[in-house]
């Protein structure tokens, strides 16, 4: 047989063969869709929004894409932060505003650029208030303003507690009690307390106030100590909350462990989304491992059953959600309008790129890379103007503006 002739059939044969190998074939490997990172530690605060994250876990939807999931309950947001920095965790529940603040290197924090492809949750948080002010029929901050300056006068001012400076709930406290003429930097002592503490911590007296997620302030209820004066999807309807957040350099190094974990949470979301599914959830979450506390205080408000503490009763539809209204998708307009809080409250001192940082952190292109994969369609347009339940409208084209018409703010 000639040479020429045993190169043919040997062409011939390999020709043969690719025919028959599955798509993926690369020439020497096959194409390999599976994470970078098979295990991933996920951090979580003992609050209900850590739901999508525990569920994903415990329904085995992070095993279906290929991620061997260890849940790590910890102590605060600091620790949450902290650890996702260095690397003991390698994706975290998180405030929103943490991973700006992270990326700007604020709030005591070393600069550490961090990303939000995700949106674990809109709404279900509240402030509330002691019972003191329950008596006295307070449901505003302008009716409790009289008290804070009463208490100011004597030299022992108020005491506000939020569970991060940078994050969400520090945001909607502070914009409330200014809705009513008292500065949070001035007026009041606003102080840093984890959100499992915030009950413990008014039991004993050593606050008038929180603004925290759910279940805690439902507790505070059911414990005969607190009221609710007021919801954050009332100051902000469909307000962005919680996210899963990742370190940019993982996120480079590991770009289809990413969109894994958002495929997983896609569906985890879903499932949360049906409320028939949610009495078995309140019982998940509520085990030691996660919240600790009990799954009626839970399931109350997850299901929108609001009862205030002070006689007010509403089934509220805007209640906490997971995957309705396109909840997931990282707008980056929400991005902006914390800057602009930052800005209003002194956190930075000068004008913030408002634009690039947001670009930089709140991350739809991966959001929308990974739903493309597992046929998720979302039907949404990028936001420009947010309208608030004050009747004022956030337009994200000019926050420097916005943060500068507040008559109350901490800037120099």
């Amino acid at each position: 047989m000639t040479s020429s002739r045993r190169q043919f059939l040997k062409r011939s044969a390999l020709a043969g063969l690719m025919l028959g190998l599955p798509k993926g074939w690369t020439g020497t490997a096959y194409a390999d869709d599976s994470p970078e990172t098979r295990t991933m530690r996920f951090g979580i605060i003992a609050l209900t929004d850590c739901a999508p994250i525990v569920m994903a876990h415990e329904l085995g939807f992070f095993k279906q894409f290929g991620i061997e999931s260890i849940v790590s309950k910890e102590a605060s947001w600091a620790v949450i932060r902290d650890k996702l920095s260095i690397g003991d965790n390698q994706a975290t529940h998180m405030l929103i505003g943490m991973p700006l603040a992270s990326t700007m290197g604020l709030a005591g924090s070393p600069v550490k650029p961090m990303i939000i492809p995700w949106l674990l949750n809109r709404n279900g948080q509240a402030i509330t208030l002691s019972s003191q002010f329950k008596q006295a029929g307070v449901k505003t901050a302008k009716e409790l303003k009289p008290f804070v300056d009463k208490a100011k006068a004597a030299g022992t001012p108020m005491t506000f507690a939020m569970t991060f400076p940078p994050g969400t709930h520090a945001m909607w406290i502070r914009y409330w009690l200014a809705s009513g003429g008292i500065h949070p930097d001035k007026d009041v002592s606003l102080i840093t307390i984890p959100p499992a503490q915030m009950v413990a911590n008014m039991k004993v007296g050593t606050m008038d106030g929180f603004c925290v997620g759910e279940p805690w302030n439902n507790r505070a209820i059911a414990d005969g100590i607190g009221y609710t004066v007021v919801t954050t999807q009332q100051i902000w309807r469909d307000h962005p909350e919680k996210v899963c957040a990742f370190t940019e350099e993982f996120a480079l190094k590991n770009p289809k462990t990413v969109k894994a974990v958002l495929k997983a949470l896609h569906l985890a979301s879903v499932h949360l989304d049906n409320l028939d599914n949610r009495a078995k959830a309140a019982q998940v979450v509520a085990r030691p491992a996660y919240i600790n506390c009990p799954p009626e205080i839970i399931l109350q408000r997850l299901l929108g059953q609001y009862e205030y503490g002070d006689g007010r009763k509403e089934q509220d539809k805007y209640y906490m959600i997971f995957s309705n209204r396109d909840c997931n998708y990282p707008q980056r307009a929400f991005g902006v309008w914390w800057l602009s809080q930052f800005r209003r409250w002194g956190m930075v001192k000068e004008t913030p790129d408002y634009q690039v940082v947001a670009k930089r952190v709140l991350r739809p292109d991966i959001y929308l890379e990974a739903m493309k994969e597992i046929d998720v369609t979302p039907k949404l347009a990028d936001l420009q103007k947010v309208a608030f339940g004050d009747g004022t409208t956030f337009d994200a084209s000019d926050p420097e503006k916005y943060a500068k018409a507040f008559a109350i703010h901490s800037m120099s």
